[in-house]
C-alpha cells in the first residue's frame, strides 16, 4: 500500500501507549506482506481507466502517461499494432526451467522475476546459455531489483514477458498479441534441468491455463473478471469490440515439434487421423485459433525449413534422438529453397550421439527438404480449415509449404499466417493473394525498415497492413542498442504512434532501460523499438505498422466466415477413356475421383492421352476445377468443358504439372460435362485423381 502522511493537527497529541515487542513485530511483518503481496490504491493524478484500481506492490514501473487509444475509425477500422508471434508462458515449457522467471506471481515481482535455482551463484551451471549466447554462461544471477545482468538483448534464457512490460507495450499502441503457447520434448529430455515432464501436449495445456490465469490476476487489480486490459479472445468480433474498448486481444496460437504425439520414428508415422481431430478438437477447446503442423524437427505431418550454422547441426542432432533419422535433402524444383542446412559443427550436441553416428554431409546444390507435406500433415491442414483455423506457415520447409499453399488455394481458404520471417520470401505474393496476414521478426530498426521497403508495394497493392513477431522468450535474440552517439537515437520521453501518450525510459526495480544503450532487453520496449524505426525509416513504416491489427483480423474473420464450396461434379456419373485393370482386387474406376474419398482414385492405363470426364446433370456456370493428383501426374492436361458431351473446348490448360493439387480458375463458363484430359504424364505410369472438384464460385 502507498503510505501518505497526514496534515498535523492543532490538537494536542495524545498518550503513547506502549505495545508489547511481539505485537508490534506483528504489526510491522503485516505491513511488509501488505506491501509485497498486497493491492494499492492508484496516484489519483493518474487514474483513469486504463490505471488499475489496485498494483501489487513493488512491482515494475510502467512510464507511460496518457489515455491508450481507442474506437474505431469512421470506417469501422480498428488501429494499432500486433504482434503475431510472442511466448508469454514458455517458462512452462522444455521441462519448466529452460527459460526463468514468470510473467507474474501471485507472490510478487521479485518471485517471478528470479533466475532459475541452478543459475545461481554466479551462472556456472547456466548450460542453455553456454549453448545460445557462447561463453561460460556466468552471469549475476539477482533479477529484482537490480537486474544488472538480464533481461537482455542477448540473454535468451530469462524472463522478458514480464506481465507490466507487456502492458507498457500496450499503453504504447500494440492492441493484438498472438501467444504461441511453445515447447519440444527432445530439448526438454536432453537438458539437464527440468522440473516436470516432457510431454508435448500437457505443456501446451499448462500454458493455455497459465494465460487465463495471468487475465485473472491482471482482472483483480481492475475490480474483477473481465475489467482488465489483457483479453483472451476466440473469435475476431470478440477482438475488435476488445480494440474498441482500447484494450489488448490475446490470440492463442501454438507452436510445437510433435502436436498430438504426431512424431515419427524411422519414418513411420506415430499418430492417426483420428489422433490429429482429437488433437485439433482440444485445442480449438482451449481458445487455440492458429497453430504450426511442424516446428525444428521433421514429424509424422511435414517437413521443416532448415536451422543454419551449429544452431542447425544441433538440432539435426535432436533431430536423430527424436526420431532416428536425419534432415535429407534434395534439388528444389522452383526459385523457393530452404535455409542453407547447419554444417557447422556443435560439440556439446554431437557429443549426444550413440558411438559410431555422425551427422552427414549435404550437397551443396541440395537446399530443399525432401520431407514434404504428408497424407497426415494435408489431412490435418484440411482440418484446420474444417475448423476455421488459421495455418501459419513458417517453419515449414519449402515442398511442405507450396504444398499446404496449393490445399489452401484449392478451396481460396484465407487462413495463412507467416508470424516472423521464417517462410520463404518468395511466397509473400501468394499469400497475400489468398487473404493471408504477414509479420516480420523484431530485427533491428535498419533491417526491419530495409526489409519493409523491400515488401511495400506489395503490401499497397493488396492494401493491407504489416506485423512484427518478437519471439519473446523464442530463443532468437533481439536488437542490440545502436549506440548512444548514433546521430538520430530515440529521444526520450517521446510520443505513441497516435499521439495520445508519452513514453519515458523503462524502469523495473534499480534498473532502467534505454533502448539506445541497451537494446530490446524485454517486452517493455517494444514501444521504444518503434519510435526506432519511425527515426531509422520514417513515418510510413510506423503507419503501416499501426494498419497492422485492422489486417490481421481481416484475415481472422475472412478464415471463420469461410464456408467450403459444393463440388458439383460430386458423386455424378463419371466415364474415361481407360481404367487401370492390373490389380482385380483394387477398384480405380472413374467415380473414384468424385465419390468424396482421398483414400480412393481413378487411374488410367499407362500411356499420355488420356482422359476421365463427369455429367454434372444440368449445365452450371464454372470458374474453378481443383485436381488431387496420386503420385501419378500430368506434366501436360487441358481442362475442358461441353455442354453436350460432343463438342468441347479448352477452358485451361498448362504443360508444367508437378502434381500434388492443382487448382485451375478460368473466366466462368456454361458447361453440363466437365473433362481432364491428360497430354503428357509426368512419370512413368498413367494419370490418377484422388478428386476432381468442379465448383461455380
Amino acid at each position: 500500500m502507498t503510505l501518505t502522511p497526514h496534515p498535523r493537527s492543532p490538537r494536542p497529541p495524545r498518550p503513547r501507549r506502549r505495545r508489547r515487542p511481539l505485537a508490534l513485530l506483528s504489526l510491522l511483518l503485516a505491513a511488509v506482506l501488505a506491501m509485497v503481496l498486497g493491492p494499492v490504491p492508484s496516484s489519483s493524478a493518474d487514474a483513469g481507466w486504463w490505471t488499475p484500481t489496485a498494483r501489487p506492490q513493488p512491482d515494475s514501473d510502467i512510464n507511460v502517461t496518457g489515455e491508450p487509444f481507442k474506437g474505431t475509425d469512421d470506417k469501422g477500422r480498428v488501429r494499432g499494432f500486433v504482434d503475431a508471434h510472442d511466448h508469454i508462458m514458455s517458462n512452462e515449457g522444455f521441462g519448466g526451467r529452460l527459460i526463468c522467471g514468470k510473467a507474474f506471481s501471485d507472490l510478487g515481482v521479485a518471485d517471478a522475476l528470479k533466475d532459475c535455482p541452478e543459475h545461481y551463484p554466479d551462472g556456472s551451471l547456466a548450460v542453455f546459455d553456454m549453448i545460445t549466447k557462447g561463453g561460460d554462461g556466468k552471469h549475476d544471477p539477482v533479477g529484482w531489483p537490480t537486474f544488472k545482468d538480464w533481461p537482455a538483448h542477448d540473454s535468451l534464457t530469462h524472463q522478458q514477458n514480464y506481465y507490466a512490460w507487456i502492458e507498457r507495450a500496450w499503453r504504447g499502441g500494440e492492441r493484438v498479441l498472438v501467444n504461441d503457447l511453445v515447447t519440444n520434448g527432445v530439448i526438454c529430455s536432453v537438458y539437464f534441468f527440468k522440473d516436470r515432464g516432457c510431454d508435448e501436449m500437457t505443456a501446451i495445456r499448462l500454458e493455455a491455463q497459465k494465460t487465463y490465469d495471468m487475465q485473472a490476476y491482471i482482472d483483480k487489480m481492475y475490480g474483477g473478471p473481465g475489467k482488465g486490459w489483457f483479453r483472451i479472445v476466440t473469435d475476431s468480433a470478440q477482438a475488435r469490440e476488445v480494440i474498441k474498448q482500447g484494450k489488448l486481444a490475446v490470440v492463442l496460437g501454438v507452436e510445437t515439434s510433435e502436436p498430438f504425439g504426431c512424431k515419427q520414428i524411422l519414418d513411420v508415422a506415430q499418430c492417426s487421423k483420428a489422433d490429429i481431430d482429437r488433437g485439433l478438437d482440444e485445442l480449438y477447446g482451449l481458445g487455440v485459433r492458429s497453430m504450426f503442423l511442424c516446428h525444428k524437427f521433421d514429424n509424422a505431418l511435414c517437413g521443416v525449413r532448415f536451422d543454419e550454422g551449429a544452431l542447425g547441426t544441433a538440432i539435426n542432432v535432436g533431430q536423430f534422438l527424436s526420431t532416428g533419422t536425419f534432415w535429407k535433402t534434395e534439388q528444389c524444383t522452383g526459385p523457393q529453397h530452404d535455409n542453407p542446412i547447419g554444417l557447422a559443427p556443435a560439440p556439446q550436441a554431437q557429443k549426444e550421439l550413440p558411438a559410431g553416428v555422425t551427422v552427414p554431409s549435404y550437397a551443396a546444390d541440395a537446399q530443399c527438404n525432401a520431407r514434404g507435406l504428408t497424407d497426415l500433415g494435408a489431412y490435418a491442414v484440411r482440418g484446420m480449415m474444417k475448423r476455421n483455423m488459421m495455418l501459419e506457415i513458417d517453419h515449414m520447409g519449402v515442398k511442405a509449404a507450396g504444398q499446404a499453399f496449393d490445399i489452401l488455394e484449392s478451396e481460396s481458404y484465407p487462413g495463412v499466417i507467416s508470424s516472423h520471417s521464417w517462410m520463404d520470401l518468395g511466397w509473400t505474393e501468394r499469400l497475400y493473394k489468398l487473404g493471408g496476414f504477414a509479420a516480420q521478426y523484431m530485427n533491428g530498426s535498419e533491417g526491419f525498415t530495409a526489409e519493409a521497403a523491400r515488401t511495400k508495394a506489395l503490401r499497397d497493392k493488396y492494401d493491407v497492413g504489416y506485423g512484427y513477431g518478437t519471439d519473446m522468450n523464442g530463443v532468437g535474440g533481439w536488437p542490440g542498442p545502436r549506440g548512444a552517439n548514433t546521430p538520430n537515437p530515440v529521444r526520450y520521453p517521446f510520443r505513441t504512434a497516435d499521439g495520445g501518450s508519452v513514453v519515458d525510459r523503462q524502469t523495473t526495480g534499480s534498473r532502467t532501460w534505454d533502448l539506445n544503450t541497451d537494446g530490446a532487453a524485454h517486452y517493455g520496449m517494444v514501444p521504444d523499438w518503434i519510435e526506432d524505426i519511425r527515426q531509422v525509416g520514417g513515418q510510413g513504416v510506423v503507419d503501416d505498422l499501426m494498419r497492422g491489427a485492422e489486417s490481421y483480423l481481416h484475415t481472422w474473420g475472412a478464415t471463420e466466415s469461410h464456408r467450403a464450396e459444393v463440388n458439383l461434379a460430386s458423386r455424378t456419373t463419371a466415364s474415361a477413356s481407360t481404367t487401370e485393370w492390373w490389380n482385380p482386387f483394387v477398384d480405380y474406376s472413374p467415380g473414384k475421383a468424385v465419390d468424396g474419398d482421398t483414400g480412393t482414385r481413378w487411374a488410367s492405363e499407362w500411356n499420355d492421352d488420356q482422359w476421365v470426364q463427369f455429367d454434372l446433370g444440368s449445365a452450371h456456370t464454372i470458374r474453378r476445377v481443383t485436381l488431387d493428383w496420386e503420385a501419378a501426374y500430368a506434366k501436360s492436361y487441358r481442362i475442358e468443358v461441353s455442354s453436350d458431351g460432343s463438342n468441347w473446348q479448352t477452358a485451361w490448360s498448362t504443360t508444367t504439372g508437378d502434381g500434388g493439387v492443382d487448382t485451375a480458375r478460368f473466366a466462368a463458363t456454361p458447361a453440363r460435362y466437365v473433362r481432364v484430359h491428360g497430354v503428357q504424364r509426368g512419370t512413368q505410369w498413367g494419370y490418377s485423381l484422388h478428386e476432381v472438384g468442379v465448383y461455380g464460385g
